[in-house]
């Protein structure tokens, strides 16, 4: 055989190679985008419903990583997600004035609530201010599960706790116990001691039926208002997926998906579990009291 046909032959088989590859990628969504994001919004079941769609609609596989925000602000800085979505906006605003993420869009928001058994032994039912439950229950003495995760709740809980002064321990407080797990193994401890927690409404009324031993009983303060955001992580931490990652950030505020997010299981449990926020502000929603409900 001549060496031209020999040369002709590699090339053709170099080609079919890349074209198999090729064939291989798209077959597989074309590409992956890592979303770091909270176990709360994961428990909730509401990116079951919304990833698929971006999925279908882009060719991009989306492999989430649900650890509390913490960890996904963490990965983020260190360049190990492409996209973020998260609830602790302090912790989301010093990211983005460090650079780590180049934007930072609301996206959604719902409330916190203490959630606690029916009998209520520190008589916070139906108190509308956090600060002043939140002493009751330290003074009485009953339990208290908290996440003890570096999660956004758990950074809400320890804000509200310096609020009023106090920064129970496990070590000094017998009545203080850290689960260090997400919302919905905190939710199941705290069920099984009869005990009070502060947890997202989403994940509570998502969870109910399997934690029939709490109810919420402290809700309604503007402190209690939970935001959702969404960030995109600099392309220059590494190989990041920044055209996949923005895809991704204008896809939650379009309209059709906002309109998905507030009617997500509105019909099974009354009331939205998640509000839509594109274009609003967490100033605007605090001022006029979160409309929650």
């Amino acid at each position: 055989m001549s060496r031209a046909r020999v040369l002709g032959w590699l090339t053709l088989a170099l080609w079919l190679n890349v074209l198999t590859a090729a064939a291989a990628t798209l077959a597989c969504g074309g590409d992956e985008l890592i979303l770091a994001t909270t176990t709360s919004l994961d428990d909730s079941g509401l990116l079951d419903q919304l990833v698929p769609i971006f999925e279908d609609e882009t060719g991009v596989s989306v492999k989430i990583i649900a650890v509390g925000t913490g960890a996904a602000l963490r990965m983020g800085a260190d360049g190990n997600a492409d996209v973020l979505l998260t609830h602790a906006p302090e912790s989301e605003q010093a990211l983005l004035e460090a650079g780590d993420v180049t934007s930072r869009i609301l996206v959604a928001y719902n409330d916190f609530v203490i959630v606690g058994p029916p009998d209520d032994p520190a008589g916070v039912a139906g108190v509308s201010d956090v600060s002043r439950a939140l002493a009751q229950i330290a003074s009485s003495g009953a339990t208290f599960v908290s996440r003890g995760d570096d999660s956004g709740t758990h950074k809400k809980e320890l804000a509200l706790w310096s609020d009023i002064g106090l920064a129970p321990s496990v070590e000094a407080d017998d009545w203080y116990l850290e689960v260090g797990q997400g919302m919905s193994a905190t939710l199941t401890v705290a069920n099984q001691r009869a005990a009070y927690a502060l947890t997202d409404r989403g994940t509570y009324l998502s969870l109910s039926a399997d934690i029939p031993g709490l109810t919420p009983l402290v809700e309604g303060d503007p402190l209690l208002l939970n935001f959702y955001s969404v960030m995109s992580v600099n392309g220059n931490k590494g190989k990041i997926n920044t055209e996949a990652s923005q895809q991704f950030a204008d896809f939650l505020v379009r309209d059709d998906i906002q309109s998905r997010i507030g009617q997500y299981l509105l019909s099974e449990y009354g009331r939205p579990l998640f509000i839509p926020a594109a274009g609003d502000t967490e100033e605007a929603i605090a001022a006029r009291g979160g409309a929650v409900d």
